[in-house]
Order: structure tokens, then C-alpha cells, then sequence
């Protein structure tokens, strides 16, 4: 009888300790997941010029990760598709964050040759450099305009022109527009005809842009393809899951069906990563 008192005593305590241990545990992880959301999306949303409160997004995303599960457990019968997606939902911001931020450096990019051409404009009419990005920064679209406005803020407070420069670079870090800061530098410190350096350097990009269009549209259908072979293999599935919904059920109610629906993701992540990679050419 004793041996039984103290057996259900050490389980009673081994079961507190657990809870105790599962609760802290659970408890730091969730603020560490607040305080790193929080921080990364103040960071990225703010050098996006996208002034969000990140405490609402990080409510939003979260009861996204909770009531996903719940929702697909109700339509769909299963645990595993809701948390797998869950999982996939927490570590999809990071991936947005860097996708944004590649697409407006693109446009920056994009809109450099217009901006400096009108630029060179303003200086060969008899403005000087600030004015002459004042008018352009007035004139152009976001994000050039928000970075030059910027830039002149900055330039306002006091600092130094090849500082703020070096400052939007670290906003921009491309290789075209490190070139644009480097020879409006360059012709800054050493001397010379900066308008007509602005000149060229538009014209050396403009042609950049130019071929880098043509081998994006020479490479779109490998694109195409990827995604295609990416997709098909989920498109045959979901039509045999409504032809057999019995046979291919399974996949979503036991073990081996989540371990096989993993192995899947993982193998068609390779792929696509794989062919994305072959049809990328740098310039």
C-alpha cells in the first residue's frame, strides 16, 4: 500500500513538473516570438516607409496560427494540414519582408535612369545639385521619392552629402546605384562636369535595365516550367483525393500520410529552388 502512495505521489509531482516546465517554457518562447515579430517588422516596415503597428500585426498573425488549425480540422477532418500550414504561416513574414524589399529596390533601380536624366537637366539649366534633386525628388514616384526626400532631410539636419549618400546605399545596396553614388562622389571631390557624368551613368543603366529585360523574357518560360512542375503534383493529388477520398484520406490521418506530405514539400521546394536557380543569369 505504501509502495502505491508513493508511486502516485512521484507521478503527482513528475506531472506538476512537467506542466510547470511545458507552461514557462511556452511562456518565454511566445514573447520571444513577440519581441523578435515586433522588431523585425518595425525594422522592415519602416525602411519600406510603411508605417504599420507591429503589435496589430503580430495579433493578427497570430490568431491566423491558432484558428487555421481549427478551421481545417472542421472542413477538412485533419490536425496535420492546419499545423504544417501554421508552421509555414509563422516563417512566411520573413520571406515577404525580403521579397518587398527585393521588389522596391528593383523599382529604385528602375526609375535611377529617368531621376538622374532629369537630374542633369536642372544642373545644365544653371540649378545646383540640391536644387536640382529637390525638383526630381518633387517630380519622381515612390521610391525615389521617398529616398531622395529622405536624403534631403537628412542634408537639412546637417549631414554631409557623401554621408547621406552612403546612407541611402545602405537603404539600396545595388550595384547600380552603388555605381551612382560612387561617380557623383567621385565628381564631387575631385571636380569635373557632374551633369554630364549623370548623363552617362543614365545611359549606362538604361541599357543594363534593357538587357536585363530581354533575358527575363527569355527566361520566363523556364520560370513558367517551374512553377508548372511545381504545381502539378499538388493539382494530381487534390483530384485524386476528390476521385478516392477514402483510399487518398489517408494521407491526411495517419502518421505515414504526414511524414509522406512533408517529404513531398520538401522534395518540390528542391525542385523549384533547383530550376529557379539554372534559369537565374546574373547581368
Amino acid at each position: 500500500m505504501s509502495t502505491v502512495i508513493i508511486a502516485a505521489i512521484l507521478a503527482f509531482f513528475s506531472i506538476s513538473l512537467l506542466v510547470w516546465s511545458v507552461k514557462h517554457l511556452s511562456a518565454k518562447f511566445a514573447l520571444k516570438y513577440q519581441e523578435t515579430f515586433t522588431t523585425s517588422a518595425r525594422t522592415n516596415l519602416s525602411d519600406m516607409f510603411l508605417f504599420i503597428e507591429p503589435k496589430q500585426l503580430f495579433l493578427i498573425n497570430m490568431l491566423t496560427l491558432f484558428s487555421l488549425p481549427i478551421l481545417l480540422r472542421i472542413f477538412l477532418g485533419s490536425w496535420a494540414i492546419g499545423i504544417i500550414i501554421s508552421i509555414i504561416l509563422a516563417i512566411v513574414p520573413r520571406f515577404a519582408y525580403k521579397f518587398l524589399h527585393k521588389r522596391r529596390r528593383r523599382k529604385f533601380v528602375h526609375q535611377l535612369p529617368d531621376g538622374l536624366n532629369m537630374v542633369a537637366t536642372s544642373m545644365q539649366s544653371g540649378a545646383n545639385v540640391t536644387s536640382a534633386i529637390e525638383f526630381m525628388a518633387v517630380e519622381m514616384e515612390s521610391p525615389m521619392k521617398q529616398e531622395f526626400q529622405l536624403f534631403l532631410r537628412e542634408q537639412r539636419l546637417g549631414v554631409e552629402f557623401n554621408t547621406a549618400l552612403d546612407n541611402m546605399l545602405v537603404r539600396i545596396p545595388e550595384d547600380e546605384f552603388q555605381l551612382v553614388t560612387a561617380g557623383m562622389q567621385i565628381s564631387r571631390e575631385v571636380g569635373g562636369n557632374l551633369a554630364e557624368v549623370l548623363l552617362r551613368l543614365s545611359s549606362t543603366l538604361r541599357r543594363k535595365i534593357e538587357m536585363e529585360g530581354k533575358i527575363d523574357a527569355l527566361t520566363s518560360q523556364g520560370k513558367m516550367q517551374g512553377v508548372v512542375m511545381t504545381l502539378l503534383p499538388l493539382f494530381i493529388g487534390f483530384v485524386l483525393y476528390h476521385m478516392e477520398p477514402t483510399s487518398m484520406g489517408r494521407i491526411l490521418t495517419e502518421p505515414m500520410g504526414w511524414a509522406l506530405m512533408v517529404v513531398i514539400a520538401i522534395m518540390l521546394t528542391c525542385g523549384y529552388m533547383s530550376i529557379r536557380k539554372i534559369v537565374a543569369i546574373d547581368v
